[in-house]
Parts: C-alpha cells; sequence; structure tokens
C-alpha cells in the first residue's frame, strides 16, 4: 500500500536556525577568517541574501561580528601569556600589524597596552558629588576611561573595580579632587550639556562605537528613539542591539544615554536609576 499524501520531506529551516549555525561553525573555527561565501554557505543561503539576513537579526554585519570574534580570540591569548605575533596568528591573522589595526580600531588601545593590562598607566579616580547624586570618575593622560553614577558618596570595593575593569595593572591614583572639578564643568549652570574639550578614551566594539557617536549628536534638551538612533548609527534595523550598546555606555551623562526614550513615549530603563533619568531630562528642557 502506498503512502498517499505522506511523503518524506526535509524539515525547513527558519532564519533563527540559521543564524545560530552560522555563529556555531564561527565558534568552532575562530582562526579561520571564513569570507562571506563561506558563511553564506553554512546558512544555505546566498552571499546577498545572508548578508542582510544577518546584519537584521545581529545588529552588525558578518564582517563586523567576525572581528569582534577575532579580537576576543586575541584578547584571550594575550590574557594567557602569548606574544603579540603568537596572539595575531593564533586569531588568524597574517601578523601583528593586522592585530594592532584590529585592535586600535575595536578596543581603542594597542594589543602590547592590552597583553600589559595597563602597566605603566596611571588612572587617577574619584568620587564627587553632582545635582543627581555622587559620581564615579577615571581618567588618564590620554582621556576620560570612565564615569558612572553612584548611590552612595562612598567609595565601596564594587565602584573601584569598575574603574579597574579595564586595566587591572595599571596605577590607580586616587583624586575627589579631580573628579570634583569636572563635575563643576559638566553640570555647570545654566550649560545643559557637557562642555567642550573633553576627551574620552574608552575600549567598545566598532558598533558601540558608532552608537555613542550617535549619541552625541543629541542635543542637550532634546530626545531620540531607540529606532531613530538605530538609523543614525547606520543599522536601522538593529534598534534591539542599539539598546544594548546603549546600556553600555562607559561615561555616564558625558555620552547622553539618558536622552534615549522608547517608540511609544515611554522615559524606558536607565543603567543609572530611571528617576535619576527623569531628572536628567527635565532638567535640560527647563534650561532650554
Amino acid at each position: 500500500m502506498g503512502r498517499s499524501g505522506l511523503s518524506a520531506h526535509t524539515p525547513q529551516v527558519n532564519d533563527y536556525q540559521r543564524i545560530a549555525n552560522v555563529i556555531a561553525y564561527l565558534d568552532a573555527h575562530p582562526a579561520e577568517q571564513p569570507d562571506l561565501a563561506e558563511l553564506a554557505a553554512v546558512a544555505g543561503l546566498g552571499p546577498h541574501h545572508f548578508h542582510r539576513l544577518f546584519t537584521r537579526w545581529a545588529g552588525v554585519t558578518p564582517k563586523d561580528f567576525l572581528q569582534c570574534l577575532t579580537m576576543n580570540h586575541a584578547k584571550r591569548l594575550l590574557g594567557e601569556g602569548e606574544s603579540v605575533l603568537g596572539a595575531a596568528l593564533g586569531a588568524g591573522l597574517s601578523g601583528p600589524g593586522r592585530l594592532h589595526d584590529l585592535a586600535i580600531q575595536l578596543e581603542g588601545a594597542s594589543p602590547g597596552e592590552i597583553k600589559a593590562g595597563g602597566t605603566g598607566l596611571v588612572i587617577e579616580y574619584g568620587v564627587a558629588e553632582t545635582p543627581f547624586g555622587p559620581w564615579l570618575v577615571g581618567q588618564s593622560t590620554r582621556g576620560l576611561t570612565h564615569v558612572s553614577f553612584l548611590e552612595s558618596p562612598v567609595m565601596t570595593d564594587e565602584a573601584e573595580a569598575r574603574v579597574r575593569q579595564d586595566w587591572p595593572r595599571a596605577e590607580f591614583c586616587r583624586r575627589d579632587g579631580a573628579a570634583g572639578e569636572l563635575a563643576a564643568r559638566a553640570f555647570a549652570s545654566p550649560a545643559p550639556a557637557p562642555p567642550p574639550g573633553l576627551r574620552a578614551w574608552v575600549r567598545g566594539t566598532k558598533f558601540q562605537l558608532r552608537v555613542w557617536r550617535a549619541l552625541l549628536a543629541v542635543p542637550a534638551g532634546g530626545l531620540v528613539t531607540y529606532g531613530r538612533l538605530a538609523e543614525w548609527s547606520g543599522a536601522p534595523r538593529a534598534a534591539r542591539a542599539v539598546g544594548t550598546a546603549v546600556g553600555d555606555n562607559p561615561l555616564a551623562y558625558l555620552i547622553p544615554c539618558h536622552r534615549v526614550i522608547r517608540g511609544t513615549g515611554i522615559i524606558g530603563q536607565y543603567r543609572w536609576g530611571t528617576t535619576r533619568k527623569r531628572l536628567l531630562i527635565a532638567r535640560e528642557m527647563t534650561r532650554n
């Protein structure tokens, strides 16, 4: 008896599974630097279709995603004591020069600086009062490395660990006075925006840096939705990824992530407290 109406078939692979397969492939081949055609073949799609699909799902292009994985792999090798040359080759790069370019592009620091963990670098940090509660500041001669609001003006081990996270071997010098000087400049009345001339020296992915630069274009007293910020960042379909980058902002208030709201008009969450976000917005609106 035949199997009329019951034919065997291969289950259809959905878009989520295609992307999951590609990411699993990249994880299994960290040093092979596969090109777009190879990744598209893993997904079972043509290169153009795959590029659009991956960018929509991941929020970044396949090339940018691969660069981040490569840098993370190289950082792990450097952290394990591998030389810069060994880390470059182990990550599938042609040599130290290529790793240097990638590190500067994605991390804002050279492979040697990453490997050294800040050895020889002096970072001043301190706590100061602002109109919106105490904040913690870290800065080196190359620029600001960290700014965050605190719930208490008392320095805690957790707060200090925030400043030390990216540069654990740097020399740290506490100077609350320097933090106070920055607070006075940043919150000077009647100016509702961070003062000009401040330099940032922060580590972030290429995508995060694009989002943070886009945030700097939002004027004081203005608001922007995650969707519009995604457009400004060159990733119009990546509002969720943009939201993650906004939440990873390393310089509270100075990179004005408090000016981002949901498309419905709801203020939304804020890394340093929704009440503080509402007050920051209100202050800026009343001074414009």
